[in-house]
């Protein structure tokens, strides 16, 4: 199934690209995003695809706007036969969904229906489901709602983060689409509607839901810790300070006292215990105040000065 166009564009595209590179569907061509600033330096930085398609010895392009006129027409002139899309980061106009001879191909990081939109990783953990899977479907114009070709599943770990999770499905999402572009190019696979009726939305993270606050039952903050690891993180007010939390654990279902929400119930050598809503409480695990490096719970509340009692909002 020759030639193929691989579009992606982060760390979650690449295992993906790397598979098809050594099988019959290498692409022709991979299209990534421009370079960016990044980091504290704000040094334009090479996407994760990029990096890879070089080291593989394909040739790639980078695109700010897949809809512009020279575009279309350069892919037009390949001919492909398929497009592979992971990741990629800009919507397709129907005019590139046509250009493939057989359509476009996504792989997306959720079961569907469940989770369509630009962050279902962070929204599967921050909802407590129990899995989280991947699956391939042929592209159309709506928003992830094409015909779904293959899917499957994984167990959402007690302790993964966002980071990690991402990490297991883009492997998992990998073998996936050589089964799917095998299938295809075999007749084996007969796409199936998606029930829009359960449709669920994950929109994109914004830095603003970095805070949040200790009314909230533990377990929600906690899951919240897990989802936004590594960005944006979440922060809990500290007083005047708001200071960034990087492992929680949440205990609830305990006889705690009655004790209001943000109140420091408990110090340990490395942890620190505080009250959440519905009374449940959340151990700081670890913490990390601005401009300072990660701390553990016990020595955050030495630091700060804090005792049992202590009101933190």
């Amino acid at each position: 199934m020759q030639p193929l166009v691989f579009f992606g564009t982060p760390e979650f595209a690449v295992p993906t690209l790397r598979a098809l590179a050594v099988t019959e569907f290498r692409p022709a061509l991979v299209v990534s995003q421009p370079s960016r600033p990044a980091g504290r330096g704000k040094r334009l930085t090479e996407p994760p695809v990029v990096i890879a398609a070089r080291e593989l010895g394909i040739p790639f392009e980078q695109v700010e706007r897949v809809k512009a006129p020279e575009f279309l027409a350069g892919v037009a002139a390949l001919r492909p036969e398929i497009a592979v899309v992971v990741a990629f980061g800009q919507i397709f106009p129907r005019t590139l969904l046509e250009i493939p001879r057989r359509g476009c191909v996504n792989l997306h990081a959720s079961l569907l229906p469940r989770w369509r939109g630009a962050s279902p990783i962070q929204a599967a953990i921050r909802a407590g489901d129990a899995e989280s899977g991947v699956t391939t479907m042929l592209m159309e114009a709506g928003l992830d709602s094409g015909p779904m070709l293959f899917a499957r599943s994984t167990s959402i770990g007690s302790a993964e983060t966002a980071e990690d999770l991402s990490r297991r499905l883009a492997v998992l999402g990998a073998d996936l689409m050589v089964e799917t572009l095998r299938a295809l190019s075999r007749d084996t696979v007969t796409a199936r509607p998606q029930d829009s009726a359960a449709a669920t939305y994950a929109p994109r993270v914004a830095k603003e839901e970095s805070r949040t606050g200790w009314e909230l039952p533990a377990s929600e903050i906690e899951r919240a810790v897990r989802a936004y690891h590594p960005w944006p993180g979440v922060e809990l007010p500290f007083g005047k300070e708001s200071v960034k939390v990087l492992d929680t654990r949440a205990e609830e279902g305990h006889d705690f006292p009655l004790t209001r929400p943000a109140t420091v119930a408990g110090i340990g050598r490395d942890e620190l215990e505080i009250a959440a809503g519905g009374g449940s409480r959340l151990v700081v695990v670890r913490a990390q105040r601005a401009g300072r490096g990660p701390v553990s719970g016990g020595e955050l509340a030495r630091a700060l000065g804090l005792k049992v009692g202590d009101r933190l909002a």
